[in-house]
C-alpha cells in the first residue's frame, strides 16, 4: 500500500492532500485510512466508510485533492472526500471472489441417491467424484455455506466427512 500511495504523490507532487483508505483480507481484518494533513478524521474515515458500505476487501482508494481557493470547513470536507470514494467505486470494475472451504464424504453406493440429493439444495457446490468399490466425493463450497452443509450431509447414516 505504501508504495502504491508514494508512487500517487511523486505522479500528482503538486497535489495539496494524497488521501487514501484500504481494507485487506477475506475477513476484513486490516485497514487503516491516512488524512494527509487534513483535519483528523475528515478524509480517510469518509473514504474508508464508502468502503464499508459497499462491503469491499481487499481494496486501495486514494483521493488526490488540489487546493481550489475555497476553504470547505469540516463538513464540506467530509463529503467531498466521501462523493469522490463513492464516485470510484461505482465507477470501478468490481470482482468478486469468493472464500470456499473444502470437505471430502465417503459413502457406500446405496447412499449415492441421498449424497446427490442433498448437494442439490446448495447452489455453489462443486465437485470430483471417484466412485471405484466405495463412492468418494471431494467438495468445495462458500465459507458461508460450509457448515449448513457438513452439517446436512452429517444426517446421512454412513456418509464420513472429512474436513479439509
Amino acid at each position: 500500500v505504501k508504495g502504491i500511495v508514494d508512487e500517487h504523490r511523486k505522479k500528482y507532487y503538486d497535489a495539496r492532500h494524497v488521501c487514501w483508505a484500504y481494507m485487506l483480507g477475506p475477513e476484513r481484518e486490516e485497514y487503516r485510512s491516512n488524512d494527509d494533513g487534513e483535519p483528523s478524521g475528515t478524509a480517510g474515515r469518509p473514504i474508508l466508510g464508502q468502503i464499508n458500505s459497499y462491503g469491499l476487501t481487499n481494496v486501495l482508494i486514494i483521493v488526490i485533492r488540489y487546493f481550489g481557493g475555497t476553504l470547505l470547513g469540516t463538513s464540506g470536507l467530509i463529503k467531498a472526500y466521501k462523493e469522490a470514494a463513492e464516485d470510484a467505486v461505482k465507477n470501478a470494475e468490481i470482482v468478486e471472489k469468493t472464500v470456499d472451504r473444502a470437505l471430502t464424504v465417503r459413502f457406500e453406493y446405496v447412499l449415492l441417491n441421498d449424497v446427490m440429493r442433498t448437494l442439490k439444495q446448495f447452489e455453489e457446490v462443486s465437485w470430483e467424484q471417484n466412485f471405484k468399490e466405495s463412492c468418494t466425493m471431494k467438495l468445495r463450497i462458500r465459507k458461508s455455506e460450509f457448515q449448513r452443509l457438513h452439517d446436512s450431509l452429517s444426517q446421512i447414516y454412513g456418509v464420513k466427512i472429512e474436513k479439509e
